[in-house]
């Protein structure tokens, strides 16, 4: 058990937590965005990041706070917080990125870890190799005993209270992120990345991202703080909280800024083209999109702050705000439903989303039994792990011999020793379950085939469990796959043309 990683809430694998961070003596509140902080170019002061933003965390570079001469020695005269004027806790990264960006870096996981020593990070990173996506077997295999080698270096060096990420590579074979994951929980490590994302999230390659989580989180203890490298922007973050991600960091708020781009929750959009902000953030109720495009990068009529600037401030509060929405979500037991918005805005996030109900199974684990509301909002819905769990558990509920189940009301009169009712996408339930969640669900009038199919799938489940009773099924209509899902030995009636 990590001691150091306390989880308050579940809704499906997200879940809202608290990391203690004792050499920074604080806690943050889990799911948390660490917004990046270049140490040479501080967009945004890392005191309003705190206080204007709600920032708990940052995310700087050791490797390069290291390699440029006219900050190191302030930095190890000051200590990283007095530096950066930063209360909170700060993780630094190791240089690992530059790996990956130039092929060479001159630091070893044991130098670069005792320098994250002295300049007082609170939660240090040794360096792994990120194996980009699409290699071959043989290169992710090599570049992940290296980082294996890195993880046993950083457990052998003296951190004291400061806590140490154990990257989880693999590149994008799910077994070998598994495996990864594995060993990493078996250190003594602390935080876990899911490491090499930002090539997968530059390209929206959102269901790879989430095949990558989730292989990881098979192989990591269920009670691994888990961090998605790379991933900030807020479109799909709660894609990645239903995941099972804990701790987000980007440079997207700023890089995006520079470009003139426009973060929301449904996507990117350029400043050029924009009449309306469609947001209520301070800079959008101030400001329009021609009066940005009209401040010269100097700041125009505003003395301190330029378009980028503002742009940056923009999208860092659109992101706070959804990660708020999250927490919200999961506390409510509506993350999914919120997941299945969000995957309506970008044909990648849908991907991601179905990707995501592949894994219904696992989600179902740590989803709740019980929560306030269950809404049938998409096709995706019917492969909700509340649906898949309704099915497994028909074996449980005692069955007469002669049972009808029905869509419509009980006949007035019948031979059947009992009637249930059947309700896609659930399929059969006895009546008095029909106030207790999820079968409170709201559904539309309208339901669709992917509907009728999950019921028909829940009517086999009852077939199996229960060989020896004689089943019916009135069914309204039911779509023909559907009624093709439904046992040869279940007798059925479609009780539109019987004139219901």
């Amino acid at each position: 058990m990590r001691d150091h990683f306390e989880i308050r809430d579940h809704d499906a694998a997200g879940r809202i937590g608290r990391l203690e961070v004792p050499r920074a003596g604080v806690t943050v509140e889990t799911p948390a965005l660490l917004p990046v902080v270049n140490p040479n170019v501080l967009t945004i002061e890392p005191r309003r990041l705190a206080e204007e933003f709600g920032a708990e965390m940052l995310i700087t570079n050791s490797y390069i706070i290291r390699s440029t001469d006219r900050i190191r020695d302030r930095v190890l005269d000051q200590g990283l917080h007095d530096f950066l004027g930063f209360d909170g806790a700060i993780m630094t990264d190791s240089g690992s990125f530059q790996l990956a960006e130039y092929g060479d870096i001159d630091v070893t996981t044991e130098e670069i870890i005792e320098f994250q020593r002295q300049i007082g990070s609170d939660v240090a990173t040794p360096v792994d190799v990120p194996t980009p996506p699409d290699v071959d077997r043989e290169r992710a295999e090599r570049e992940l005993e290296t980082t294996k080698q890195a993880l046993a270096d950083a457990e052998a060096a003296e951190t004291g209270d400061m806590l140490v990420n154990a990257p989880v590579q693999g590149s994008t074979f799910p077994d070998l992120r598994e495996e990864a994951g594995r060993h990493a929980s078996a250190t003594d490590l602390d935080v876990f990345p899911v490491g090499a994302m930002v090539p997968l999230l530059n390209s929206y390659r959102y269901a790879e991202v989430v095949e990558a989580v989730r292989a990881a989180k098979r192989g990591l203890d269920p009670d691994a703080p888990v961090h998605l490298f790379g991933a900030g922007h807020p479109m799909m973050l709660a894609l990645a909280v239903a995941a099972g991600c804990d701790l987000f960091d980007s440079a997207a708020y700023a890089l995006m800024a520079r470009d003139g781009r426009y973060l929301t929750v449904s996507g990117t959009e350029h400043l050029e083209d924009m009449e309306y902000f469609p947001c209520s953030c301070p800079v959008c109720a101030e400001y329009t999109p021609a009066e940005l495009r009209e401040m010269d990068g100097s700041g125009g009529d505003s003395a301190d702050q330029s378009a980028e600037q503002l742009l940056a401030e923009h999208n860092l509060h659109v992101t706070f705000e959804e990660l708020r929405r999250v927490k919200a979500a999961i506390r409510s037991g509506n993350l999914l439903q919120l997941v299945d918005r969000r995957a309506r805005g970008h044909p990648a996030m849908l991907d991601g989303f179905r990707v995501l109900l592949d894994h219904a199974d696992e989600l179902e684990r740590t989803d709740p039994v019980s929560k306030d509301a269950f809404f049938y909002t998409s096709h995706e819905s019917a492969r909700r792990p509340e649906v898949s769990r309704h099915h497994d558990r028909l074996s449980r509920l005692a069955v007469p011999d002669r049972l009808l189940l029905t869509e419509s009301d009980a006949p007035s009169n019948h031979d059947y020793d009992a009637v249930w009712r059947v309700k896609p996408p659930f399929g059969p339930f006895p009546r008095a379950l029909s106030e207790t969640y999820p079968l409170t669900a709201e559904v539309p009038e309208r339901i669709d085939g992917a509907a009728q199919v999950a019921a028909a799938e829940g009517v086999a489940s009852l077939a199996e469990s229960n060989p020896d009773t004689e089943l019916t099924l009135g069914h309204d209509d039911w779509v023909p796959r559907a009624v093709d899902a439904v046992p040869d030995r279940v007798e059925t009636e479609n009780l539109r043309h019987l004139g219901r």
